[in-house]
């Protein structure tokens, strides 16, 4: 047969069935390769490169299939004409093995490990040039490439996979958070922590960032009218609670730009200020911060009364200290953020054991455990597992503590500082 054909138009034959074997296995490695979210970004900007590779990946068994069938195609069309040539060269009984060898080491380098590494490293160079030949490919040998995907299908359907079009990816809550990990340069330091901390409103509850009761300052009705007003007059809150006699009797929340109205009045009546309190808005205490964002929005709220699974006030919570967990603090001193938290020259603190976990952890950049007592006073007595009689130590993770002062069965200061990483246990 190599008399009726020229070895030179074999050679060349062969050379162009080589590239032509690169060419499917590098579009198979890019379009596989490719960043799908950068993808329909340029697809959504009207790239038409991109919209003809997204229109190809929206149904992957066929482009594979369409690949495949090429490739092979080309393959075993190199084998035949190698063994051709070899043969003339090494005559029948050597020509073919000679010819296998030398043409799988040339496929594996030329034809398979270089491009597929390239494309892998670039695949956008390769896929969107790759979709002008491959869309056209795949209308013209369509009825083939239904045929073996009918095949194929059906055998995927036998293991359990049942949706073959590739528009299913998408990315959880963890996956988004390595994605914006490692972002980079690419979304400065600030903003990587934002979108983090809006990952993360899910895992956190109203419970946890609420202000506890005992720290709510509210006008209470059974107190005397003078104190009341004065207690108006100098509120640094623009916003608080009306109760009578007790917290858990809550009859509204008055916003003092409203105090005006009656401030103005030669005689101020308790009613009149009742009467401009608005009806209390009521959170319970296991919402999420991400639906309670949603709901103060739909309820046009700022401020919610937080309470228990049997209506006992715990707390409130504002719509700024929903914020502050997504963009930080309003502030950046440390006194100015945390009143329960004192420097010393020693490197150390000393805390009030009232103060919250969570914003510890945030003030000071520890990592405290937030999954059980939320205060400083409630992490330290669940590792004592008892109530002290006097000053102790003791050191969670990487936080050495040593009480300071009790009262009433309240652990009222400590002083903590990070210490190396030693196992749990109390001194």
């Amino acid at each position: 047969m190599s008399d009726d054909f020229p070895l030179g138009l074999l050679f060349g034959l062969l050379f162009l069935l080589i590239c032509l074997s690169a060419f499917f296995s590098s579009s198979e490695t890019g379009m596989m390769s490719i960043n799908r979210y950068r993808l329909n970004h340029q697809a959504s900007s009207g790239e038409s490169s991109a919209v003809r590779v997204t229109r190809l990946l929206s149904r992957p068994d066929r482009l594979i299939g369409v690949i495949l069938i090429g490739n092979n195609f080309v393959n075993n069309l190199a084998a035949s004409i190698a063994t051709i040539i070899a043969i003339h060269y090494f005559g029948e009984v050597s020509g073919p093995a000679i010819a296998t060898t030398l043409l799988t080491i040339v496929i594996l380098i030329f034809a398979e490990v270089t491009p597929k590494t390239y494309a892998a490293i670039k695949p956008e160079r390769i896929a969107f040039p790759a979709s002008f030949a491959l869309e056209p490919l795949l209308k013209l040998l369509y009825p083939l490439v239904w045929l073996v995907n009918i095949i194929s299908n059906g055998l995927l359907r036998l293991t359990g996979v049942k949706q073959i079009d590739g528009n299913a990816a998408s990315l959880d809550r963890d996956e988004l958070r390595s994605v914006v990990h490692e972002a980079g340069t690419l979304i400065p330091h600030r903003h990587r922590n934002m979108l983090l901390s809006i990952l993360d409103l899910e895992n956190v509850t109203v419970n946890d960032i609420m202000v506890p009761r005992h720290e709510v300052a509210g006008i209470d009705l059974d107190d005397d009218l003078d104190s009341i007003l004065a207690q108006i007059r100098t509120s640094q809150h623009t916003r608080v609670p009306v109760f009578k006699g007790d917290i858990n009797n809550i009859i509204g929340m008055l916003h003092l730009r409203n105090a005006a109205r009656f401030l103005s009045r030669d005689q101020v009546t308790k009613a009149a200020i009742v009467q401009e309190a608005r009806e209390p808005y009521f959170i319970p205490e296991s919402t999420p911060l991400h639906t309670q964002l949603l709901n103060f929005q739909q309820q046009k709220r700022r401020i919610g009364i937080v309470v228990d699974e049997y209506g006992d006030v715990e707390g409130l919570v504002t719509l700024e200290d929903i914020l502050e967990e997504i963009v930080g603090e309003f502030t950046t001193d440390v006194a100015g953020m945390q009143k329960e938290i004192h420097p010393q020259d020693d490197g150390s603190y000393v805390i009030e054991g009232t103060a919250n976990i969570r914003e510890l952890n945030k003030t000071l950049g520890w990592q405290l455990p937030t999954d059980g007592p939320k205060t400083l006073n409630g992490l330290i007595l669940e590792h004592l597992e008892s109530f002290p009689d006097g000053p102790a130590c003791l050191q969670v993770g990487t936080t050495r503590m040593e009480i300071i002062d009790v009262h009433d069965k309240l652990i009222t200061s400590a002083r903590c500082w990070q210490h190396a990483r030693r196992s749990l246990r109390n001194d």
